[in-house]
């Protein structure tokens, strides 16, 4: 059964395969601002805003709601085209957080449609965002 969750999704190719993060926050947080640093060093986008889950073969996966594919909102320019994948296996999520994060989190985990991803907090405006949720990905596994 799919799910709807108020998250974008941008993927690497990784591993094999195309392996995203699930970008959490309310609007304004700074989802898409993320996504674009994303898509400007050569990630690819899946959805923007929001974003259709399911599970399958024990892994959890992501894609644009046929409403919104191929686009991404960029707050000042507007709603701009952008080629996403057709779906991709989620293996993070992340929370957008604007107040300080913890400095040396305990692991956490969210869990979505029974899978449990790897789950980080940062402020997604930070220069380093993009390095911590890249470094995530790489380095966290589902479970």
């Amino acid at each position: 059964m799919t799910e709807v969750v108020h998250a974008g999704a941008v993927a690497k190719y990784c591993d094999g395969g195309w392996r995203c993060a699930l970008i959490f926050g309310p609007s304004g947080a700074g989802k898409s601002d993320l996504a674009l640093r994303a898509l400007q060093a050569g990630w690819r986008l899946v959805s923007d805003d929001y974003s259709c889950v399911w599970p399958s073969g024990g892994s959890l996966w992501a894609r644009a709601p046929e409403a919104i594919a191929d686009r991404i909102e960029a707050r000042g320019l507007g709603i701009e085209i952008e080629p996403a994948l057709q779906f991709a296996r989620a293996c993070l999520a992340v929370v957008c957080d604007s107040s300080e994060v913890e400095r040396l989190p305990a692991p956490e985990t969210m869990a979505l449609q029974g899978i449990d991803l790897p789950c980080i907090h940062l402020n997604p405006l930070e220069a380093s965002a993009l390095i911590k949720v890249d470094r995530a990905l790489s380095t966290r596994r589902e479970k």
